[in-house]
């Protein structure tokens, strides 16, 4: 069985290498991008490759994280969406795509592997329904 991919878009290092073993031990395989640049390349090579996108809103350069999952959404409709956030849980509702989930961090990496699972199940149901 393909172990399942998820695009993790995160500018820092620490919260990456923490991320990345907790969806280590859940099952999945972490491709990281760190800043919008890189996570567009992701996608424009192959976004069907991924199950879900997981990204900070604010990023360093590129685009930032609710253009990010715009873009996969454009590419895959019902990309599983994950946003991580400091400061701009205020702003999902005009900017987030529907069906996605923001988390304020600071928050335990389970919720973050739990959110995206949960998004994965409803879009395979959506799909094979």
């Amino acid at each position: 069985m393909e172990v399942p991919k998820i695009l993790l878009v995160e500018d820092e290092i620490l919260i990456q290498e923490i991320l990345l073993a907790q969806f280590d031990e859940s099952g999945f395989e972490i491709v990281t991008a760190n800043d919008g640049n890189q996570a567009l390349a992701e996608l424009n090579a192959d976004a069907g490759k991924f199950k879900a996108v997981i990204t900070d809103i604010r990023l360093p350069e590129g685009p930032d994280g609710w253009e990010i999952a715009r873009y996969a959404r454009e590419h895959v409709p019902d990309m599983p969406i994950v946003y991580m956030t400091g400061d701009s849980t205020h702003e999902w509702s005009s900017k987030g795509v529907p069906d996605s989930v923001v988390l304020l961090k600071p928050f335990a990496p389970m919720q973050l592997s739990t959110a995206v699972s949960t998004l994965i199940t409803a879009a395979d149901t959506r799909r094979s329904g």
